[in-house]
């Protein structure tokens, strides 16, 4: 169990102790920025010492920037802090590409826990409201980071093999929950717009109403399989009710 709240600390190394709010919901926009150029907005996310970094560039394609991600036996990722109040904005929104699913991942274990690519919510959830066993593993694992560290969390995954709505923890903490939006590679190298409903996932992951957001974050991962892999980010956005998926 501590070994667990260690790794979900190191996971989410890029969040500052205290949380500032930005003037709104408005997430970076990779489309904004020239390619070639730097990822602003963003914070380097470096979750392992030992594993090296994933590399984030900005390209070209379809007319538009966008980010891509190219890893080998790596995990790292890029954060970007914000405040969203998930009732008035309770959709996200984002366009995503991979290249190939892993061949050996499996996010059922430790050992299998990479995708080819995900994203992040990170929610504001009441630290005394957590049972007195994670507050102790939080705690531990704040006093060897330094740092605060999520107590709750959706992963939205591109899965190789378990069905589409699949919904587990992650098998590092049940403070993060993993929710499959995409698996196999029946639609690989395509680009896929994806609408999520916040509000709706987090009370089937959790069982109650989400908190704010605090944070939202992107990664493409391989360290623990040691595979390759190539995956392209567009635009996150968080939206209100009324904007209907497209």
């Amino acid at each position: 169990m501590m070994t667990g709240y260690l790794r979900a600390a190191a996971i989410f190394t890029g969040l500052t102790t205290t949380i500032i709010a930005s003037a709104g919901p408005e997430v970076p926009r990779f489309s904004a920025m020239p390619p070639g150029g730097p990822v602003l907005g963003w914070e380097a996310l470096k979750p392992a010492p030992k594993a090296n970094d994933t590399q984030y560039t900005l390209v070209r394609e379809g007319g538009h920037t966008v980010l891509k991600a190219q890893a080998e036996s790596a995990m790292s990722g890029l954060l970007h802090v914000i405040r969203v109040d998930v009732q008035r904005y309770p959709l996200l929104r984002w366009r995503w590409k991979i290249a190939a699913p892993l061949q050996t991942s499996d996010m059922r274990t430790r050992a299998g826990d990479d995708y080819a690519a995900r994203i992040y919510v990170v929610f504001d959830y009441p630290f005394d409201r957590l049972p007195f066993g994670t507050r102790a593993g939080i705690r531990l694992a704040e006093s060897v980071y330094g740092q605060k560290i999520p107590t709750a969390a959706l992963n939205y995954v591109w899965d190789n093999r378990q069905p589409v709505g699949t919904l587990q923890p992650n098998t590092y903490t049940d403070r993060a929950r993993m929710i499959v939006v995409r698996s196999g590679g029946e639609r690989a190298g395509q680009w896929l717009t994806e609408t999520r409903d916040l509000a709706a996932d987090f009370r089937a992951a959790f069982g109650e109403e989400p908190p704010a957001v605090v944070a939202v974050a992107l990664a493409t991962d391989t360290d623990n399989t040691g595979e390759r892999a190539t995956a392209w980010y567009g635009d996150i956005e968080f939206l209100p009710r009324e904007a209907a998926p497209r």
